[in-house]
């Protein structure tokens, strides 16, 4: 079946730097060439203005350093003033922009941040890979420019995994140090004296995740008595994961005046609660409906026998680049990794079971194309956050809509076209019709097809089959 929708990917999140005991650091530091420990990275996707922003802002990249980083890192420079000027940037910031790559703002920044940089708290809801880092880290990086090198943090930004931390980090430091702002990013697997020292060094800007903040916090080896702007991004999926009373009782400490900024992909529920609470009179921006997804995401249901699945994965994944498969448990990702390496496929587990080391070499030979297929947990998942997956495969339908918007996700970003195909055995065809009625799409059969299957190696040809609907 073939089916195009727009969906935005919202799903839930954990943050498993919560079972690591010690802490990961990486900083931006304009005053110093001590490097911390640098983490591999997928920075977020970005919608593009295809005319003035080739790549999009914040794709991931291989920089020069051999690590996964956003594209700020490896993007030419180009020529201010900006598009960011005309928002009310700065001369300073608007050069670092220049200097970091990024020319133009999109749809998220223009609406945002003009209210950003009138001091107002502010509501954005955005998905992944829309521009919100962007969205919010310029005025940040504007206001803190004020007292750079200031011994507390000035600005804080609280996200829900350890992945987001550094992607968030890789798009604002570049531009943070041209100005003179030092980014620290605070999340688990580093040595704890290494965080304890780069926080005495001083930061303008703390990028981290609420479980090890709050940590530091109550070790006294954090302060945020002078902290100016708090940002909380993607507030759903720290909701989703029971992360909010970790993220109240951070904001309780935040005890000097300050501005509030809040990204979400939707705001009701706990985010509603959390925007009553603790935000003054918010001004909300929004660039599309909460059911947006970035680029055009086309849904295919197939019906597949289970001794042949491996080999329906094999044969798109060929032909369609690069495939994310999500799978229930790791040790189904075990064996549909092994299975896959197996008919010659060039592949790699991810899940919470490896090492984090091992995560981050899997993610960035998937991000530089020694890897073709990447079989995922639903967790592990997080630090995909790649603009070039063609093609995301639920190897059994997923229970709720919810879970199957948020692992396809991970396709169609950045204004690319991707591929959700959804693998049903005979038994599962009342669950693929439950996800079609919450995505309210024609419900209809999966379509059968065996791995010999020549459309296999074009999706698009499922097109001219008779029951595909569009």
């Amino acid at each position: 079946m073939f089916l195009l929708v727009l969906g935005f990917a919202s799903g839930r999140h954990q943050d498993d730097d919560g079972r690591v005991g010690s802490l990961r650091v990486q900083m931006s530091d304009p005053k110093s060439r001590r490097g911390a420990p640098r983490p591999t990275n997928h920075s977020s996707g970005r919608t593009p203005n295809r005319s003035q922003n080739p790549r999009p802002a914040g794709e991931s990249t291989e920089n020069a350093s051999g690590n996964i980083g956003s594209s700020s890192n490896t993007r030419q420079a180009v020529t201010t003033p900006t598009g960011f000027a005309d928002l009310g940037v700065s001369e300073r910031v608007d050069a670092g922009l220049a200097a970091a790559g990024f020319a133009a703002p999109f749809a998220i920044q223009t609406e945002a941040i003009p209210v950003a940089l009138s001091g107002e708290d502010l509501c954005g809801r955005a998905r992944t890979g829309s521009g919100k880092t962007l969205a919010f880290g310029v005025p940040m990086i504007e206001r803190v420019t004020q007292t750079a090198l200031a011994k507390k943090p000035r600005g804080l930004v609280l996200v829900p995994t350890r992945e987001l931390a550094v992607q968030v980090t890789d798009v604002l430091a570049p531009i943070a140090k041209h100005c003179g702002v030092r980014v620290l990013a605070v999340y688990g697997g580093a040595a704890r004296d290494k965080q304890v020292d780069q926080l005495n060094r001083g930061a303008e800007i703390v990028i981290a995740t609420p479980l090890r903040l709050i940590d530091l916090l109550k070790s006294n080896e954090a302060d945020l008595s002078d902290v100016e702007v708090i940002v909380l991004d993607e507030a759903d999926r720290m909701a989703d994961e029971g992360f909010m009373p970790q993220v109240e009782w951070i904001l309780r400490h935040v005890t000097k005046i300050h501005q509030t900024m809040l990204f979400s992909a939707t705001l009701d529920g706990q985010v509603a609660t959390l925007v009553k609470r603790y935000m003054k009179s918010p001004k909300e921006v929004s660039i599309d409906a909460p059911t947006d997804t970035v680029g055009t995401m086309r849904h295919l249901f197939l019906g597949v026998h289970h001794m042949d699945k491996n080999r329906v994965i094999a044969a798109m994944a060929r032909a369609g680049g690069q495939t994310v498969v999500f799978c229930d448990t790791k040790r189904a990702c075990d064996k549909v990794s092994d299975d896959l390496v197996a008919l010659g496929e060039k592949v790699s587990a991810l899940h919470g079971d490896m090492a984090q080391g091992a995560r981050e070499r899997s993610l960035r030979k998937f991000a530089q194309r020694e890897l073709n297929i990447l079989v995922c947990t639903d967790v592990a998942a997080r630090g995909i956050d790649i603009d070039d997956v063609g093609i995301v495969v639920h190897y059994v339908p997923p229970l709720e809509v919810k879970t199957y918007l948020h692992r396809s996700g991970r396709t169609a970003r950045a204004g690319k076209d991707g591929w959700a195909v959804t693998l049903a055995e005979y038994n599962q065809h009342t669950t693929c019709r439950i996800i079609q009625r919450g995505l309210r799409l024609d419900t209809q059969a999966p379509i059968e097809v065996f791995s010999n299957d020549k459309r296999l190696a074009n999706l698009n040809s499922f097109l001219a089959s008779s029951n595909v609907a569009s």
